[in-house]
């Protein structure tokens, strides 16, 4: 795991991404980790608004689902260049996203949640009623794929591995840098104590507001997407059971990491995957499986690691002070 920390660590990571397509030896396994890679960009998202600021949102998908679908009305129904309708994936986010979190965050804790799970269940609702715009239970079909880049082109498995490969790249690198400023450090003030970080002049409803705008727009974006890699759309996208997913994710990874989020979304796609010889019997096994993780791993991999290594450097400190002090004694007593 410590070759997992700083340049090298990812630097590898990285590295295996780029050579992934010449190691896997069906074109299908390029199709899940490419959609792996989708749900991963949506989950450092909601990693940002719930990991780092402390306020759990349950409308999470529902907001990638409003970026998917952004995507394909408008290039279904409007004919709108693919790459248009995606940055309104995100400004349509963004906009419902300040709508929602100036009437939301002034709850706090399970009400927010609360809340924000009624608005995902409305949001699912406008999916499936509204025939006229969203195609309702009919499904959007027929959504081009991304548009080329002069010689690059995304009609093939391969190319559209890449393309995603590069978007949930930049994405990390984007989370690093929020959460490694002082913008980063405001959040997770907020999730560390909400009185305290008022007491210090941090202004909560601006700072929780725009945690919220932030992380909807990496689910807009991960939802616009996903509607091109998968080229249809059905209600079920807006479902809670999305946000459940993303919520597993971290923390099977570690909530409020940076690393964390990112291998539970990629390791437990391919698990239940690898487990599909069970049939039905795979949520039998990986279920009990999840919930020892939860009680025995509540922080996570990643969080267990990092808890594991404060108390080594913990213990060290003591044992220098420890030495320290007896030296001094000795030399007192000569």
């Amino acid at each position: 795991m410590s070759r997992l920390e700083g340049k090298l660590g990812w630097t590898l990571l990285f590295v295996l991404g780029l050579a992934f397509p010449f190691i896997a030896p069906r074109t299908y396994m390029l199709t899940l980790m490419s959609t792996a890679y989708i749900f991963a960009f949506a989950t450092i998202g909601l990693n940002l608004i719930t990991g780092y600021t402390g306020q759990y949102n349950l409308a999470h998908g529902s907001f990638m689902a409003v970026g998917a679908y952004t995507v394909g009305i408008l290039t279904v129904d409007h004919q709108v260049p693919f790459w248009i309708a995606f940055v309104c994936s995100g400004l349509v986010a963004a906009v419902l996203g300040l709508l929602v979190g100036i009437v939301s965050l002034r709850l706090k804790g399970h009400y927010f949640s609360i809340f924000t799970l009624c608005v995902g269940y409305i949001m699912y609702l406008v999916i499936e009623k509204w025939d006229s715009v969203t195609h309702g239970v009919s499904d959007i079909i027929g959504i081009p794929a991304p548009t080329a880049f002069g010689v690059m082109s995304f009609d093939s498995p391969r190319s559209l591995y890449y393309l995603v490969f590069a978007f949930l790249v930049v994405g990390m690198w984007v989370l690093h840098r929020i959460v490694n400023s002082l913008l980063g450090r405001t959040f997770m003030a907020i999730r560390n104590s909400d009185s305290l970080a008022q007491s210090i002049g941090i202004n909560l409803m601006r700072n929780k507001v725009l945690a919220f705008i932030l992380s909807v727009i990496y689910a807009g974006l991960a939802g616009g997407l996903y509607a091109g890699a998968v080229r249809f759309l059905g209600p079920d996208l807006a479902g809670v059971d999305h946000t459940f997913d993303m919520t597993m994710y971290m923390l099977v990874g570690g909530m409020g990491t940076l690393l964390g989020p990112l291998l539970g979304a990629l390791a437990v796609p391919w698990l239940t995957q690898y487990l599909q010889f069970l049939q039905e019997l795979r949520f039998v096994v990986f279920g009990p499986i999840l919930i020892l993780l939860v009680i025995f791993v509540p922080q996570g991999i990643v969080g267990l690691y990092y808890a594991r290594k404060v108390k080594r450097a913990s213990r060290h400190a003591r044992e220098v002070n420890s030495h320290s002090a007896q030296a001094a004694r000795g030399e007192g007593r000569a």
